[in-house]
């Protein structure tokens, strides 16, 4: 693979150098002078210019606010630097408009060359409308450096369509100085937890924070409930249709569950209006004790609050049902894929496992992630939180993609909406999970 990039680079050199001979250069050549950008209103054409450069575009959501964003800029930086002539213009996006965007790029055939997705059943139907170029091919060279199991959500039909760099999970975090403060205890199960809400409540502390706007954040402690209550196996085959109804006692009692801490007042009054941003910011500066959400938020704790020390982390705790406290949200997940009609496949696949490769390692070591790809590097820079969870990664009983990650899309969509439903106090537990198992039916 190695010689077919070294070669392609040979040629459009050649071509550039005639171009220049020629003394002529045409109308549409594009200058790309800042080549990394996160900037979303940055020209889209990929081009390969009479200065001899490629430019590829990558989309991803890995904004300034994202704990991703500087492992993305170092990563394009490493990649830009062994690859003299490419270029990559980095285009981010918010999570949850992402989401439709992508979707409405697959159908209008308006592919980035490399684009950030989901595996499992987000990314089916790009995959099944031809839209992504396979990468065994290029996958060979980096087998000893990325495990095959990181690559189980990504592959369809035994062929693999993208490369994963981080294995992030969900977990519960917390602010340890006030819950020292508040003489309160690390809960380890469910009814240790519901007391944890009720001591903050009596001492006129808001519990979690949580964004209901953002409906993912909603579905974050939703699918730890159902993944506790349920056990993996049965959610799975709910979700991915293989004989198990949604509307069971315990899909049911899983929403209940988030009812209960509704209903007592855990989390923020407005949060329907908050954003994910906004919400976690009030868990930064100490407006809530605890936050539910995956993995990354580690690494957003080293830069965000005043003080990173008086942070923590511990498990979503096992509540009474078929899942065990070491049954997690999660995996590798997260993925780049290729556009199949790019007009620089090879160099984007190229490009797609050095980035995320660069990505897993820098990521790491921001404590935005635990690292898909091997660590041989040093380690030792990584904080505690990040340390804490690359443990309970590796003592995992199991792993179970995000619920709008497992589905196809347009099961996803509705979920997350009964879900804002719930939030709401719209529908009980027992109409969602009728409503959802008729979804899931058709």
């Amino acid at each position: 693979m190695k010689k077919r990039f070294l070669s392609f680079l040979l040629c459009i050199m050649m071509v550039a150098s005639l171009a220049v001979g020629c003394g002529s250069k045409s109308d549409n050549t594009q200058t790309n002078e800042a080549n990394t950008s996160t900037n979303n209103e940055t020209n889209t054409e990929t081009s390969g210019n009479s200065s001899g450069e490629v430019t590829l575009t990558l989309w991803s959501i890995a904004t300034e606010s994202d704990a991703f964003s500087p492992a993305y800029a170092k990563a394009i930086a490493d990649f830009e630097a062994a690859n003299p002539g490419v270029k990559i213009v980095h285009e981010t996006f918010e999570n949850q408009s992402y989401k439709t965007k992508i979707k409405s790029a697959v159908a209008a055939n308006e592919l980035p060359d490399i684009f950030y997705t989901w595996g499992g059943g987000f990314s089916k139907p790009f995959v099944d409308s031809g839209k992504v170029l396979p990468l065994d091919d290029y996958f060979a060279e980096y087998k000893d450096e990325l495990p095959e199991v990181a690559l189980t959500n990504v592959r369809f039909d035994g062929k693999l369509y993208g490369v994963t760099f981080t294995t992030p999970l969900s977990a519960v975090f917390y602010n340890k100085k006030m819950f020292e403060e508040n003489g309160v205890k690390v809960p380890t199960n469910w009814d240790e937890f519901i007391e944890v809400c009720k001591t903050f409540k009596s001492k006129g502390i808001t519990p979690i924070g949580i964004s209901a706007k953002d409906t993912w954040v909603i579905a974050m402690t939703h699918d730890n409930l159902v993944l506790k209550s349920a056990g993996p196996e049965k959610v799975a085959a709910a979700l991915t249709k293989s004989g198990q109804t949604y509307n069971d006692p315990d899909f049911i009692e899983a929403s209940k569950k988030l009812r209960e801490l509704i209903d007592l007042g855990a989390y923020p009054e407005g949060a329907p209006g908050l954003s994910n941003d906004e919400a976690s910011a009030m868990f930064y500066n100490g407006d809530v004790a605890m936050f539910i959400t995956g993995s990354w938020m580690a690494g957003s704790i080293q830069t965000d609050p005043e003080n990173p020390e008086d942070f923590d982390v511990f498990p979503f705790p096992a509540v009474g049902g078929k899942g065990k406290e070491t049954d997690f949200m999660g995996g590798a997940t997260d993925s780049l894929m290729v556009n199949a009609s790019g007009p620089h496949k090879d160099i984007a696949a190229k490009a797609a496992f050095e980035l995320a490769k660069s990505i897993s390692k820098y990521a790491y070591l921001d404590g935005a992630g635990v690292a898909a790809w091997k660590v041989d590097y040093d380690d030792s820079s990584v904080n505690p939180i990040t340390k804490k969870i690359a443990d309970m990664a590796s003592k995992a009983t199991s792993f179970t993609i995000w619920y709008d990650t497992l589905m196809e899309a347009e099961d996803a969509g509705e979920y997350l909406a009964l879900l804002q439903e719930l939030f709401m106090g719209n529908i009980s537990p027992e109409e969602l999970a009728e409503a959802m198992a008729n979804q899931l039916e058709q």
